[in-house]
């Protein structure tokens, strides 16, 4: 399996519309990528490593597919109605991480 990682980078204009995000963005997903999303989730970034350190990311979506050729058949159609909802929810230029799951 692998897990599709979306990392929202934080800045201090960055803007992230949490409510939305969950309550509208990720539903639209999963409804667009039907079953071949396995799940997902969403974390809200709090604190970086050090102490009174800011997050590098102010949110990360993670998505679950069972191959990187599921992801991409299933995103591919969608890909314009996706990015265009970011807008929606960010002012941040999101970064994509494929990652195999190990464990």
């Amino acid at each position: 399996m692998i897990k599709v990682s979306v990392l929202y980078p934080n800045a201090d204009d960055a803007q992230f519309d949490f409510d939305y995000y969950c309550n509208v963005h990720i539903p639209l997903i999963a409804e667009l990528l039907g079953d071949a999303l396995i799940s997902g989730s969403a974390d809200a970034g709090l604190a970086g490593g050090a102490p009174n350190e800011a997050p590098a990311y102010i949110a990360m979506g993670h998505l679950v597919f069972e191959s990187v050729e599921s992801f991409q058949n299933s995103f591919a159609p969608h890909t314009d109605k996706i990015l265009a909802d970011l807008v929606n929810f960010t002012n941040t230029q999101p970064q994509i991480q494929i990652s195999k799951i190990k464990l």
